[in-house]
């Protein structure tokens, strides 16, 4: 059964412009060689939830896990944590719809 990586974090306010040209140029290609499939990305608008969620498709749960173990996944994660803050992560039963 596919699994899917759900993350949140909220933008550091002075790296945004920053941050916009890394998740382009580098993290969603990254994600991609490591085997994960973008398949959402939110903003919160309004409200006391995290800025930004981005969910990601793996084939298995296992699989997910093996790839967020990854020296390439704890690189590319570093980055990403240089231009966010709140950051947090977890692997889910994919299903159709929004999930939180």
């Amino acid at each position: 059964m596919s699994a899917k990586v759900i993350m949140t974090w909220d933008i550091s306010p002075e790296r945004e412009q920053e941050y916009f040209e890394f998740v382009i140029g580098e993290f969603v290609p990254g994600v991609q060689r490591l085997g994960l499939q973008p398949v959402e990305a939110w903003a919160t608008i309004y409200g006391g939830h995290p800025q930004i969620q981005v969910a990601l498709i793996a084939p298995d749960a296992a699989g997910a896990q093996r790839i967020l173990a990854s020296a390439d996944w704890l690189r590319l994660s570093e980055q990403l944590f240089s231009f966010v803050r709140n950051y947090s992560h977890k692997v889910v039963p994919a299903r159709g719809g929004f999930q939180f």
